[in-house]
């Protein structure tokens, strides 16, 4: 296989490990040209317990595709969505009295703040950190007010980290399999920035993703990820509740869910056809009762992740725009109106419905942030400690 400029892009998530080879020829035309996926073992509860399985896993792959390659790779560019990691959001600031603004203003408080969080947080590493806010005079301005005139300046950062246990495993692994991590980058930030790019005068929202067996929730502010959760729940549980209820095997409920799409005018004699038990013995089930059913986890669903959810009180307060991600696209045709009912209804929010982001999408998006950088990111990652602040302000003024 002829290839000009591969690029070795490796995501862990939830589930299995992402192998992707990317190239860009001398036109600038990308491509993925492989891509392959293992399933994960050796990491539970966001951490590595297994040193050597994930080793192993991990340079097994590698190899097999640099066998099919015929191409050595000396980096990797790692998409991290399974290890414990951690926000903070703080503020700086300098008082001008009526002086301009300069890059020693700025300088002075994000040397403040970063040595604030390597003080309190000596055991974590910084992976991103976005320039999140700007106030002069307590005015909010769109960009780094250089040369403005004021009386206070104020500047807030987001820190996005990960456990250094952690960042120094993966650095491990990766140096036993001769190869240097060349950025970590969180799998929210990617996918903040693929929709941001995507839905134009969209640079604040939450994001909400309900998988089968989890979710996440991330919230994006001004191009900048301000924080992430993860749960272990996800549809499922609405397909046992339904089953404990009514009696039904969860295929009758999929069946179910796959061939009628409910609302609130569901008649209250209406039963579910005799076609969906095809093959098992029919249960005299009303539609509304399953409707019902779903309806209530759903909206339990929600609360815990976002409307009762204490660490996203303050950034509910500000925005109301939600982009919403059901991976199974029948589920979500047969109870879209429970969705954005509770939503849009009881919480007034701003919903729209999203698919999934194409992988090849999604890879071009980083090659673009590993290349270019991002416009609110102030920090190339990763790298040792001591060079973090000078590439920061390099970064921040080029």
């Amino acid at each position: 296989m002829e290839i000009n400029s591969p690029s070795l892009f490796i995501e862990i998530n939830n589930s299995e490990y992402i192998f992707v080879v990317v190239d860009n020829n001398e036109q600038d035309n990308f491509k993925v040209i492989y891509k392959c996926t293992e399933s994960i073992q050796g990491i539970n509860n966001s951490k590595i317990t297994d040193f050597d399985q994930v080793f192993n896993d991990i340079k097994k792959n590698i190899y097999l595709l640099e066998e099919k390659l015929n191409f050595t790779f000396k980096d990797v560019v790692l998409i991290i969505n399974n290890f414990n990691c951690s926000f903070i959001n703080l503020s700086g600031f300098k008082k001008l009295n009526g002086s301009q603004v300069s890059k020693e203003n700025i300088t002075f408080i994000l040397n403040s703040l970063k040595s604030n969080i390597d003080v309190t947080e000596d055991k974590k590493t910084i992976v991103h950190i976005f320039n999140s806010k700007y106030y002069l005079d307590k005015k909010k301005v769109e960009n780094l007010p250089i040369g403005l005139f004021g009386d206070f300046y104020s500047h807030e950062l987001s820190f996005c980290l990960i456990n250094d246990n952690d960042y120094k495993n993966l650095n491990n692994i990766f140096n036993k399999c001769n190869l240097k991590i060349k950025k970590i980058l969180f799998k929210s930030f990617v996918k903040g920035a693929y929709l941001s790019n995507t839905h134009p005068n969209l640079d604040t929202f939450f994001l909400i993703e309900v998988n089968e067996n989890n979710s996440q929730i991330f919230f994006f502010e001004n191009d900048s990820l301000k924080f992430e959760q993860n749960f272990n729940f996800g549809l499922e549980l609405i397909v046992k509740d339904i089953s404990k209820i009514t009696s039904m095997k969860t295929n009758t409920i999929k069946k179910i869910i796959n061939n009628i799409k409910f609302s609130k005018d569901i008649l209250e004699e209406e039963l579910i056809e005799r076609e969906i038990f095809k093959g098992e013995n029919y249960i005299k089930v009303k539609k509304k009762l399953v409707f019902e059913i779903a309806e209530s986890r759903i909206q339990e669903i929600l609360n815990i992740i976002i409307t009762k959810n204490v660490n996203f009180t303050s950034f509910i307060k500000n925005e109301k725009t939600i982009l919403l991600k059901i991976a199974n696209q029948s589920h979500l045709k047969c109870f879209e109106y429970s969705y954005l009912s509770f939503l849009t209804k009881n919480n007034n929010f701003k919903v729209k419905f999203i698919e999934n982001m194409p992988i090849e999408d999604l890879m071009y998006n980083v090659n673009k942030l590993v290349h270019y950088g991002w416009k609110k990111e102030a920090i190339p990652i990763p790298h040792a400690r001591k060079s973090i602040i000078a590439k920061f302000f390099d970064t921040l003024f080029s």
